[in-house]
């Protein structure tokens, strides 16, 4: 998806924060900003999808985000056509932009590359790692651990902050396609886990990733990638692949202004 630095790790109360798209619904008003950038209103509508703000099936509407941003339909185009390269939003021709729907195939797929890049970005960051990419992980850790602690923080932060864990990984390697291409597959596992129902435990996951980090520390590099690839594993088995899909598409206003 378009790309904001995640070169800092962010705090469970700075990601909570609304996006512009959720401040202007909140206002009923577009935002203040009426120069908005194809790319800038391109990240704000794949942070509400990554966060879970807009659901799987949620109709895209080319006048209303022209409203929200206070652009043109042809600006708000250009922003949905990058979002449909990162495979986010779906383009039907003479109906309009949604939010993507995975199939269980297209999920069993993501979790069958993400455990083959994600081993590799384990071998890696192994070979390249400083001390300070570890502060930063550790410190990540503690983000996440913060989290779950806060009965405010919402399931959504919860789940951004340990998806961010394996793009920061990636992204330590020093490999930027390769962070790139992890942060693509960890938006659209974070879109899967909203459709079929994700019944990971989150706690189990920031344990899972403490382990992993000590693997790394000590040099362990197969059993670093064991341990990951089993994550991933399970995260996969959390889902409900038998589940259904969503029967009816969502109003991008009703799901803004709701």
């Amino acid at each position: 998806m378009p790309r904001a630095s995640s070169k800092s790790l962010k705090t469970p109360s700075s990601l909570a924060a609304p996006t512009p798209v959720e401040a202007a619904a909140a206002a009923g008003a577009a935002p203040a900003d009426k120069n908005s950038s194809i790319e800038s209103i391109a990240n704000d509508i794949a942070t509400a999808i990554v966060e879970k703000r807009l659901p799987p099936g949620t109709w895209l509407r080319e006048e209303a985000l022209g409203r929200v941003y206070s652009v043109s339909r042809t600006k708000v185009r250009a922003a949905l056509l990058m979002l449909s390269k990162d495979k986010l939003i779906e383009m039907i021709p003479d109906k309009g932009a949604f939010v993507c729907q995975p199939t269980v195939a297209e999920a069993r797929e993501v979790f069958a590359v993400r455990r083959i890049l994600e081993s590799e970005v384990v071998r890696l960051f192994i070979a390249a790692a400083r001390p300070r990419d570890y502060q930063l992980l550790e410190q990540h850790i503690k983000f996440e651990r913060t989290a779950l602690r806060q009965t405010t923080t919402t399931g959504t932060v919860r789940e951004k902050l340990l998806g961010d864990f394996h793009v920061a990984l990636a992204e330590a390697t020093g490999n930027h396609t390769l962070a790139e291409l992890v942060r693509e597959l960890v938006a659209r596992s974070s879109l899967i886990a909203m459709l079929y129902h994700s019944s990971n435990d989150p706690h189990c996951s920031s344990d899972e990733h403490a382990e992993f980090l000590r693997l790394c520390r000590k040099g362990e590099v197969q059993g670093a990638v064991a341990h990951m690839t089993e994550h991933l594993v399970r995260i996969e088995a959390s889902l409900d692949l038998e589940a259904g899909q969503p029967d009816r598409q969502l109003d991008l206003v009703k799901a803004l202004l709701a």
